[in-house]
C-alpha cells in the first residue's frame, strides 16, 4: 500500500524506504578511542609520581600567579607592536618602491632565518653592544638626545623592554608574511573601484582592503598569538625572571619537585590558551560577517502547483522557454 509523505503530498506507489549502510568500523574505532582516552586519565590520576597534593597546593600561589600577570603583559605587549610592525612590513613589500620591498624582504629573512632565543640573548646584551642611544644629526657631532641604554633596559622592571622588544621583532616577521597573504587575497577590482571613486591610498586600506582581509588574517593571527603565550617562557634568556615558567622553575629549584611544579605551568598554560581561543571564535565570527555559506535571502521559494517538496522544480525552466519563445515570436 502506498503511503503518503506529509498530508499535502501526492500518493508514489511502490515507494522505497532505503536505510543507512551499517558502519560498524567507526563504532568500534570510537570505543577503543574513548578506552585509551580513560586509560589515560585514570593512569595520570593514580600515578603517585604526579604528586597532586602539591600541584594544589602551589596553583594558587603568589608568584605563580603574579607570574601569570607578566606573562599576560609580555604576550600582549609584544603581539601589539609585532600586528603593526607586520601591516607596515607587509604594505612595503606590495609597494612599487624597490628599496621598501627589499628592506622588508630582508627584515622577514634576518627574524625568520635565526632562532627567537639566540635573539633574545642578543637583546640581552644590547646594552653591552650599544652602552649609548642618541639622536641627531647623522655623520656628524650634534646630538639633539641621548641615554644610557643600561638606564632605558632597566627603566620599568630589568629585561622586561628587552624581552617585549625581541619577541615583538620576531613575531613581526611571522605575522608580516600572514597580513601579505591577507592583502592579496582581496579581489584588487575592490581597489581599482575605490580609486575610481577618487579615495586615497591610506583610506583604501584602512577602509575598504583591511576589513575584508582580515577574514583571513584573523585565524593565524590567533594562532600566533597563543604561540606567543607559549614563547614568553624563553624569555629567560634575556634574562627576565618574572614570568610563569620561570617563577614554576623557581618553586621546583627550592622544593625539589619538578613534575608537579610543571603540571602547574601546564595548567595556567592550558587555562589561559583556551580563552583566547574563545576569544578568537569571536573575532572570527565578527569578520566574517557575508561570508557565511547559509542562504540568508531570498527565501526558499514554495513548491510550485502539483510539485513536492522531493521533486525537482523543472517547471521554472519550462516557464523561461516559453517566454523566451513567446518574445522570439
Amino acid at each position: 500500500m502506498a503511503r503518503k509523505r506529509n498530508s499535502g503530498a501526492l500518493d508514489i506507489p511502490d515507494k522505497i524506504d532505503a536505510l543507512p549502510v551499517r558502519r560498524p568500523g567507526s563504532l568500534i574505532s570510537g570505543i577503543i578511542v574513548a578506552l585509551l582516552a580513560v586509560m589515560l586519565v585514570q593512569g595520570m590520576v593514580t600515578n603517585k609520581n604526579m604528586d597532586w597534593p602539591t600541584v594544589w597546593k602551589y596553583l594558587f600561589n603568589e608568584n605563580v600567579l603574579s607570574g601569570i600577570g607578566w606573562t599576560l603583559i609580555l604576550t600582549v605587549a609584544s603581539m601589539l607592536i609585532a600586528i603593526i610592525l607586520a601591516v607596515l612590513l607587509a604594505v612595503m613589500r606590495q609597494s612599487t618602491n624597490p628599496v621598501l620591498r627589499w628592506v622588508s624582504w630582508f627584515y622577514i629573512w634576518f627574524f625568520r632565518g635565526t632562532p627567537v632565543w639566540t635573539q633574545l640573548v642578543f637583546w640581552g646584551l644590547f646594552s653591552v653592544l650599544i652602552p649609548q642611544l642618541s639622536f641627531g644629526i647623522p655623520f656628524t657631532d650634534i646630538t639633539f638626545w641621548s641615554m644610557d641604554s643600561e638606564r632605558l633596559a632597566s627603566a620599568i622592571k630589568p629585561g622586561l623592554i628587552a624581552a617585549i622588544i625581541g619577541l615583538a621583532l620576531n613575531e613581526a616577521a611571522y605575522l608580516a608574511e600572514i597580513v601579505r597573504a591577507g592583502l592579496e587575497a582581496v579581489d584588487p577590482g575592490q581597489r581599482e573601484a575605490a580609486q575610481a571613486l577618487g579615495m586615497r591610498r591610506g583610506l583604501i586600506m584602512t577602509r575598504i582592503i583591511l576589513p575584508q582581509a582580515m577574514r583571513i588574517i584573523v585565524p593565524p593571527t590567533g594562532n600566533e598569538t597563543i604561540g606567543m603565550l607559549k614563547t614568553t617562557s624563553l624569555v629567560s634568556a634575556v634574562p627576565f625572571g618574572l614570568e610563569l615558567q620561570f617563577a614554576t622553575n623557581a618553586i621546583s629549584s627550592r622544593t625539589y619537585k619538578p613534575i608537579p611544579l610543571l603540571i602547574v605551568a601546564c595548567i595556567w598554560y592550558l587555562i589561559v590558551t583556551s580563552i583566547l581561543m574563545i576569544g578568537q571564535a569571536y573575532l572570527e565570527r565578527h569578520f566574517g560577517k557575508g561570508f557565511d555559506a547559509r542562504r540568508v535571502w531570498p527565501k526558499p521559494a514554495a513548491p510550485l502547483p502539483g510539485k513536492t517538496e522531493g521533486e525537482p522544480k523543472d517547471d521554472v525552466q519550462k516557464i523561461n522557454q516559453a517566454a523566451f519563445v513567446g518574445l522570439n515570436a
